[in-house]
This record gives C-alpha cells, structure tokens and sequence, in this order.
C-alpha cells in the first residue's frame, strides 16, 4: 500500500495507474476509520480497479469553537485498517499547508437551499470548507467515482450539487453508501468515541425517535409536524440540547409540511459536549 504524505508522492503513482487504463475510486475521510468507512471502501473496490483513501481533519469546515484540536486521531490504526482492506494508496497530508497554502484565498460557495438550513444554520462556513477540500481532492486525483456515506445527508447533498454545477458529472460519478449501525442501531461516527457509557446510551435516542417517525409514516401518516413531534418525544429528553429536528424534501432539503415526494428526517443533538447528526429517508 502507498502512503502519500505530500501532493507531489501522489502524482507518479497515479500517472501509472492512467497508463496502465485502471479505474481509480476515492473515499474521502477525516480519518479515525471505523465500519462506516470500511464498507465504502468495499463499495469502491466493487467499483473501480484501485481505491484511494485520504485522511485529512480538515481545518477549513470546523469553526473557532469546534472540536478540530481534540477531533480524535488514530493513523498508525487507519493505515492497518486501509492495508487490510486493500486500499491501493493513502493520502494522509502531514500538515494542513499541504492542502492549504499559506496565501490560499479561493473557496467553493454551494448556495442555496442545500447550505441555508439544518448544519449549515449552526455551522457557518461548514460546507464552505467541506465543498473545497472535496474539490481539491477531485482535482488531485482524478477518480472515476468517489463514495461519500449518508450518514452525512447534507454534506452528500452540496457535493452532489457541486459536482453537477462545476461540470465533473460527465467524468466523476458520486455513489452513496448506506449509514452503518451499531447493532443497537446507533450510527457509528468518529466522534462517537466522545460519548461516556451513559452518554451514549441516551445517544440512542436519535435512532428510536427516528425509527419512531418511520414507523408511523410507513402506517401512512404523511403531516411532517406529526412525524416531527413523534420523534422529538423520544428524543428531546434524552439529549441536553436538539440542535434541529426536520423533515424535508430529498433531493433539495427544503422543510416539508406534507410528504409527498421522497423526503427525509435529519436530526442533529449534542449528547454531553458531543454533537451528533443521524437521518432516515422517508418513501
């Protein structure tokens, strides 16, 4: 397995797998690689020829009050994962001036509905730093197909409306994989190792009011504000804060007051000091 720690180690090698005409797919991640990850990365070799998996806590989408500086780290335990899984070539920046120059002043602006609510109406600036490093990360690469995890609804949404808009469709295809669950059905998350025993059991509380919503919208309920108030009775006294708690439409996230087309509920909460996002798709 290659382990690139510089954009210029990264170059010979791809220029070799183009040569050779083997299709390359990539996980983007922020490292500290856990079953949610890993099943992307299965996904990706179904896909492609070679997988490429970079690991980058990316400074640009934390704000100053955030968690960058104890967002948890493990790379010797993400390369052995990678190796394992047959990962062709980690990514694994050695300082953010690899990926950010010192003078470096451009950023990718997704506007619209996609960044207006949900993390972005408490997250300012968020997607900004999602959507450039995603995009410096095509433009390294090159791959033929990039898989991203729905756990992060909102973050595969503006990459998806990125991709479409700067015109990388017709070359990059954005393949989705499905949220992995604890057999208790808490969403595995990197910042899950926050949670102490008795944070995360009332962590859990997102998927059962969730799971509740579901259930009634699969009996036919279609009111969004019902859905709503049927989760938040699970979930709201479980968590110390309910950062948001919404119904919208699927494919262009704005809030919804009846379900008539492919919608989803997405919730963010902090547990503790730990903020957590989690979703479920409805039709």
């Amino acid at each position: 397995m290659i382990v690139a720690r510089t954009k210029e180690e990264i170059f010979g090698p791809l220029a070799a797998l183009r040569a050779r005409g083997e299709r390359l797919a990539l996980v983007p991640t922020m490292g500290y690689l856990h079953e949610g990850h890993l099943s992307l990365v299965r996904r990706a070799k179904e896909l492609a020829d070679r997988v490429a998996v970079s690991i980058f806590v990316n400074p640009a989408q934390f704000g100053p009050r955030e968690d960058f500086a104890r967002y948890p780290r493990d790379l010797e335990g993400d390369l052995d994962k990678c190796e394992k899984a047959g990962v062709w070539m980690v990514f694994a920046p050695s300082d953010p001036r690899v990926m950010y120059r010192e003078d470096h002043s451009t950023w990718v602006d997704v506007e619209g509905s996609l960044t207006e609510g949900l993390c972005a109406a408490s997250r300012p600036g968020h997607f900004r730093g999602v959507a450039t490093v995603v995009l410096k990360l095509f433009n390294l690469f090159r791959p033929d197909v990039a898989l991203f995890g729905k756990k992060d609804y909102q973050q595969l949404a503006v990459i998806r409306q990125m991709v479409e808009d700067l015109d990388l469709s017709p070359h990059l295809e954005i393949v989705a994989g499905e949220t992995v669950r604890e057999p208790d059905g808490l969403a595995l998350s990197s910042r899950n190792a926050y949670l102490s025993e008795s944070e995360r059991r009332r962590a859990l509380s997102l998927y059962r009011g969730l799971s509740r919503a579901r259930e009634r919208f699969e009996k036919g309920e279609r009111s969004a504000a019902v859905l709503i108030e049927a989760a938040r009775a699970v979930i709201e006294p479980e968590v110390d804060r309910l950062d948001y708690l919404e119904v919208v439409d699927a494919r262009s996230l704005v809030p919804v007051k009846r379900i008539e087309a492919p919608a989803c509920m997405l919730v963010a909460a902090f547990v503790g000091s730990t903020r957590l996002i989690d979703n479920v798709e409805l039709g």
